[in-house]
């Protein structure tokens, strides 16, 4: 689930190349940090849960606490919008030996970390404290906090000073409860971290058209599904009468009947309502003007 799928491999020995061994692995995208800033905040929530299982796994899989010693964005690749790494190579399952505390130390450009000598002569966690600090300084410092939704920020602060700090919290597990206590993308946990905060009622400033889409009269706005036009995932109706008010160009919206990874309902907001036109599967909100 975390790591590339093996579908087959080959083992070959010849005089020219001995030893070879071909392994055939499922298709990936590439990660580019750049495009992922660029993508919706839900999307990049999806990476960091997916990640966040992933360190988990390593901290507790049956060889026992693995490390990725080239911790490194270039290491993962996206399969079906998670995040999955590809380089085992130099992966580690040896806890450091020590005699005191001060050989426990780690190392990193920004800051450095020393951990407790156990009874047994290891460094404490050090496999799993040093991939949740690479998580936090290559992942989550970068894609969970901006322009993550108001009502769960607070939570967000605590995962990022969690990994970066290595807190009390600073564990595999407790991201793993924090993020994702349901296997169920769609529970209520998910549903309620992806509302976003808001005081807005359906009133008579919009007027509802059921089985209308307004085709044409977009605008471009930022994050968005369609490169050529403003489509966003929202909660509610009270979410997308928020982000309409919240765009000076924006004098409706179309709620479609296609729906995001966590069940968020997709949303095309228009920059008029000259022209709608019959579609049973959408239902279009039309601002009133004075």
């Amino acid at each position: 689930l975390c790591c590339f799928q093996l579908y087959g491999y080959c083992y070959q020995d010849s005089n020219d190349i001995p030893d070879t061994l071909t392994t055939i692995t499922e298709l990936g995208s590439p990660l580019e940090m750049i495009q992922l800033l660029q993508t919706s905040w839900e999307d990049r929530f999806r990476i960091c849960l997916s990640l966040v299982r992933l360190l988990h796994y390593l901290a507790h899989s049956p060889l026992g606490s693995v490390t990725l010693l080239d911790f490194r964005p270039r290491q993962f690749v996206i399969v079906d919008g998670e995040l999955k790494v590809t380089d085992l190579d130099d992966a580690s399952v040896e806890e450091s030996s020590c005699t005191r505390n001060s050989d426990c130390f780690m190392e990193f450009p920004a800051r450095n970390f020393t951990l407790p000598c156990s009874v047994e002569g290891r460094c404490q966690s050090m496999n799993e404290k040093r991939n949740l600090y690479n998580a936090y300084r290559f992942f989550f410092t970068y894609l969970l906090p901006h322009s993550a939704p108001s009502s769960l920020r607070p939570l967000l602060d605590k995962i990022v000073n969690a990994t970066g700090n290595h807190n009390k919290h600073g564990n595999a597990k407790y991201l793993a409860l924090e993020l994702s206590p349901s296997p169920s993308v769609n529970s209520e946990f998910t549903q309620k971290c992806m509302k976003s905060a808001n005081t807005h009622k359906l009133n008579s400033f919009y007027r509802r058209v059921p089985e209308a889409y307004i085709p044409d009269e977009n605008y471009r706005c930022w994050p968005s599904y369609h490169h050529k036009g403003c489509l966003l995932s929202v909660f509610d109706v009270n979410e997308a009468i928020e982000i309409c008010d919240s765009y000076s160009q924006c004098k409706a919206f179309v709620l479609t009947n296609q729906t995001t990874w966590t069940g968020r309902q997709l949303v095309f907001f228009k920059m008029a309502s000259n022209h709608i036109v019959p579609d049973p599967d959408k239902i279009t909100y039309v601002k009133v003007t004075d």
